[in-house]
């Protein structure tokens, strides 16, 4: 590590556990949004939202110059699709989200009363044929909440269109991996909202305007970071998200490249990300002996990157991400260490900022 001194203290790891455990899928953010605002409050001046419901914190809203650091705040789920005459209930995706972990998970479906409870069934191993094992698909797995009948569920509040979420909780593994569903990208919402405490309690505000953001809709297509880089215009953004351990069984490194958790964060080459503006960030990273490791991300990073850097005529845009193990599911792994070194290279990334700087290529 950069340095010892650990920046996760009771506050924010007791933040990080509450932010984690509320589901906030893909078109649904506000109770997510809800909890992050709550933290992020002391630390900024004002919030901008947007009727979708992605936010900005502010530092310094007057300011002509500005510079976003975002992440986003939705996590993927189910769809209710079909409801049968017996009561089982067909999904849909909302989101990425991955058909051959379902079977056998607990599920919530959110109503309008509240969550109810469910299960994704799969037939007993008892009753399969291995000669023709049949893996799940999103048209054959099914929810089973106990009812009789279609007429049964739909009094417990669920018709077609209510969102589906796993209830997995956060949890540390051997001392330093975080595991939960939804680290992806609520960690990253997470280390942007410890940036702002760290220049909060710096008290050194930056000469611009900084603009903390937590984007919706990132799963079904950058949607609500296209529409807070439209609404701020901002003229730089350091954008976090994770990518994955390629280190783990079944994926290739010559494909995917190498990446490993506690190994510092991934700065991403791609065309959407500026070079200038990566040269910053892993100039920074040396100076500053954060340990950070390359991968590639082309032709598109599939990450907010992409929507804010061809927004608005162009705009320097940079990608850290946070190495990740089973992403899409609901274990996914991070380390403690990388949690903590990508808030130290944002917070002095930004911290190296000056008033002004274009980062272009030609003057």
């Amino acid at each position: 590590m950069a340095d010892k001194k650990s920046i996760l203290n009771k506050k924010s790891l007791d933040f990080l556990k509450r932010y984690l455990n509320t589901a906030a899928p893909t078109g649904y953010e506000k109770p997510g949004q809800e909890v992050w605002m709550e933290y992020l409050k002391p630390y900024v001046d004002e919030f901008i939202t947007d009727p979708y419901g992605s936010v900005a914190g502010v530092v310094n809203p007057d300011a002509d110059y500005k510079v976003v650091i975002e992440a986003h705040a939705d996590e993927i789920a189910w769809y209710v699709n079909h409801i049968t005459d017996s009561g089982l209930i067909y999904v849909q995706r909302n989101g990425g989200s991955d058909h051959q972990i379902a079977p056998s998970k607990r599920v919530h479906i959110h109503t309008r009363q509240g969550p109810v409870d469910g299960v994704f069934g799969w037939p007993a191993i008892h009753t399969r044929n291995p000669a023709k094992e049949k893996t799940p698909t999103v048209d054959s797995i099914f929810v089973d909440v106990g009812a009789e009948d279609a007429e049964e569920v739909e009094k417990m509040g669920i018709h077609v269109g209510c969102v589906v979420s796993y209830p997995d909780d956060f949890m540390i593994l051997n001392g330093d991996k975080f595991i939960c569903r939804a680290i992806d990208n609520r960690m990253g919402g997470f280390m942007i909202a410890e940036v702002a405490r760290l220049i909060h309690e710096s008290k050194k505000k930056p000469d611009f305007g900084l603009y903390i953001v937590n984007s919706v809709q990132e799963e079904v297509g950058l949607k609500g970071a296209t529409m807070m880089a439209n609404r701020l215009k901002p003229d730089v953004a350091i954008v976090t998200d994770v990518t994955h351990d390629t280190t783990t069984p079944m994926l290739e490194q010559k494909k995917l490249g190498t990446a490993k958790i506690g190994k510092g964060p991934v700065i991403t080459y791609a065309p959407a990300v500026q070079n200038n503006l990566r040269t910053h960030l892993i100039e920074t990273a040396e100076k500053k002996k954060i340990p950070f490791q390359r991968m590639v991300s082309a032709p598109a990073t599939g990450t907010d990157t992409d929507a804010f850097a061809y927004s608005n005529g162009g705009v320097p845009s940079a990608l850290i991400a946070l190495a990740l193990r089973y992403m899409h599911t609901t274990v996914e792994m991070v380390h403690r260490d990388d949690v903590e070194n990508v808030i130290r290279l944002i917070h002095e990334s930004v911290k190296g900022i000056k008033k002004g700087e274009t980062f272009s290529y030609f003057y």
